[in-house]
């Protein structure tokens, strides 16, 4: 990237957010840990960070941070994945996110009964050391209605005004879920890279957003990775399907054989400008939009 370049991609991401960002230590092989995730995020001029973990809360370890380095200006945050290490779709497990400070509940990743199927005949990436088979989840009983377990954490994630997101739930079931949670007084609902294993199409895209969902594109699926599916151009046409003021960009980066966080950031702004994306609408997918559901001054 040349100097000038460079130099306005830095300005851009002053105060950008990362809703995803996969740092360790983590049961699955990680190239950073959470402390130089932070100081990246923190010398890039960065807002807020969130730590994703699909086995445990990453609070504790936010505070951590924060007490060694109380001067800085990035702010930390986490949440909870409900998969088999967090007792599933379990209404504790997220209850005790929301005490110690979380701001996501993330319904099952891994887990997932859509994740497991789709994963049946090919591989996933391997954790660390070898971990019990996953007991296959879902939020629908045999009649396709919401559990009761879910609609209690719909209850949990409305009185403490946090972000419902999806997970690796099949878009089926998100439409059932979310309109539930939406009638439960759910305000801030996101959905997990759509185009990867929840199988939205354009229209579905367009009928979520119109029950208020944030479409959250994992940049490791547009920039040369491991994970890579798609092109930039695939981005911006996923835009305009869902609106600049309803997409957002989380790094979904930590993996091995791909970009650290921020450096995933740099790319894909880089890319969306070689695009004739607007400076307003890359601020809005890479900061304003996550900003708005962490409560955050955009």
């Amino acid at each position: 990237m040349d100097p000038a370049r460079a130099a306005e991609v830095a300005r851009l991401l002053v105060g950008a957010v990362d809703l995803h960002c996969h740092s360790g230590p983590a049961a699955m092989p990680r190239i950073l840990g959470h402390t130089q995730a932070f100081q990246e995020a923190e010398d890039a001029g960065f807002k807020a960070l969130l730590y994703k973990d699909h086995y445990y809360v990453g609070m504790p370890h936010c505070a951590v941070l924060k007490d060694i380095y109380p001067d800085s200006k990035v702010e930390l945050f986490s949440g909870v994945a409900l998969n088999n290490a967090s007792g599933g779709i379990n209404p504790h497990a997220v209850d005790h996110a929301i005490k110690l400070g979380g701001k996501i509940v993330w319904m099952p990743t891994f887990a997932a009964s859509n994740h497991i199927q789709a994963y049946a005949a090919k591989s996933f990436p391997k954790t660390a050391k070898p971990m019990l088979p996953p007991i296959p989840l879902t939020v629908l009983d045999a009649n396709g209605e919401l559990i009761d377990e879910a609609k209690q954490i719909c209850d949990l994630i409305a009185e403490a005004d946090i972000i419902l997101a999806g997970g690796h739930l099949h878009v089926s079931e998100l439409f059932v879920l979310f309109e539930e949670a939406k009638k439960r007084g759910v305000k801030k609902m996101m959905v997990n890279h759509p185009t990867y294993i929840i199988g939205c199409s354009d229209d579905d895209i367009r009928s979520l957003v119109g029950l208020g969902a944030y479409m959250e594109h994992s940049i490791c699926m547009f920039v040369p990775s491991r994970a890579k599916q798609h092109e930039p151009s695939d981005l911006v046409h996923l835009m305009e399907v869902a609106g600049a003021d309803r997409t957002i960009l989380g790094s979904d980066l930590g993996l091995t054989q791909a970009p650290k966080p921020v450096d995933g950031f740099r790319m894909i702004v880089s890319n969306l400008l070689d695009l004739q994306v607007s400076e307003e609408d890359i601020r809005k997918i890479t900061s304003a939009n996550a900003a708005r559901l962490l409560d955050l001054a955009a």
